[in-house]
């Protein structure tokens, strides 16, 4: 199994691949289903006028990243790291092209 690290780093990855070139920061909203096999997806990026655009990523990259999510889930319950609590389903994930930085907000269910 991967660990954290190298699961973002395989985020990070495919949100690089889809960058315009003139952005700063791209964006990624994902609602996994409960089985973890379909996931809705919104991209957008931010630009160098710090306008927020949209994106599209493809089916490849989609698919990808669907796997990954749902590997960084499985991290989460097979390290106990859910506290005993449902894992998240939703997650807003940020690079930050500058810095070559990511970031993976998650969301739970109420």
């Amino acid at each position: 199994m991967k660990t954290e690290q190298e699961i973002y780093n395989e985020i990070g990855s495919l949100l690089y691949g889809i960058a315009p070139e003139d952005a700063q920061k791209i964006i990624m909203r994902a609602n996994l289903s409960v089985e973890g096999d379909t996931c809705e997806y919104e991209y957008d990026y931010l630009d160098n006028e710090n306008s927020l655009k949209w994106i599209t990523a493809g089916g490849g990259v989609n698919t990808n990243m669907l796997h990954y999510l749902v590997e960084l889930q499985n991290y989460y319950i097979e390290n106990n790291l859910t506290n005993g609590l449902p894992v998240w389903k939703a997650c807003e994930a940020t690079l930050d092209l500058e810095k070559m930085k990511i970031s993976i907000d998650f969301k739970y269910e109420d």
